[in-house]
């Protein structure tokens, strides 16, 4: 099989930690987070700004639902770029160095329009794509099958020929059935094998 022409790397556990559980864990205790995330769908608010809403409007109207949580679901929009931290910079490594090669590197990632439009200046990676599928300006989020039509529709490359790695086993699952060759991301130092693998970087420019 011939080489890729397109890698596309989600964003959230791949780019960057993604682990909201961890963040609030550390800042109002495992008990109170768990009581929280028992009674407020946070993740389904997530959602609902990945696929398009408005950032901190959204997050605060749920927090004013439910006044008895109001500080702890505001911080959700207050220190967002905690929650999204830290880089894996093994995985942006890889990133630059297939960039360098002069192979194409996309991004698609469920991410709101306007969470990402205020993470672009704190996290310089995300200039780093040379197309950018961001499911917030798409109106429609992984692993719904159309965003992934998409994809293909805008870049013009055949399915079998991209390369796509997330760490979410439904969004892999929902590119594998379109034909995409797809990794499953653990660690950084996975994927960089899975590119040697590819062909598309030596070892070394992996960073084995």
């Amino acid at each position: 099989m011939s080489q890729p022409q397109a890698v596309i790397f989600d964003i959230g556990n791949v780019l960057t930690r993604w682990q909201p559980e961890a963040f609030y864990d550390r800042v109002i205790g495992e008990d109170r987070r768990r009581a929280l995330f028992a009674e407020v769908d946070l993740h389904r608010m997530n959602d609902i700004v990945d696929e398009g809403a408005l950032f901190r409007e959204t997050i605060y109207d749920w927090a004013d639902r439910t006044p008895h949580w109001r500080p702890e679901i505001r911080l959700w929009y207050d220190r967002w770029i905690e929650l999204a931290s830290p880089r894996i910079e093994g995985s942006i490594a890889l990133q630059r160095a297939l960039r360098a090669k002069g192979v194409p590197v996309f991004a698609l990632t469920n991410f709101g329009k306007y969470s990402f439009e205020e993470a672009l200046p704190k996290m310089d990676f995300l200039t780093d794509f040379d197309r950018l599928y961001v499911s917030g300006r798409m109106g429609v989020i992984k692993p719904d099958p159309r965003i992934y039509e998409m994809v293909e529709d805008d870049c013009g490359l055949p399915p079998a020929s991209l390369l796509f790695t997330d760490d979410r086993a439904d969004n892999i699952t929902a590119a594998a059935r379109r034909g995409w060759r797809t990794h499953q991301f653990e660690s950084w130092q996975g994927w960089a094998a899975r590119l040697v693998a590819e062909g598309l970087l030596t070892q070394q420019e992996a960073g084995l």
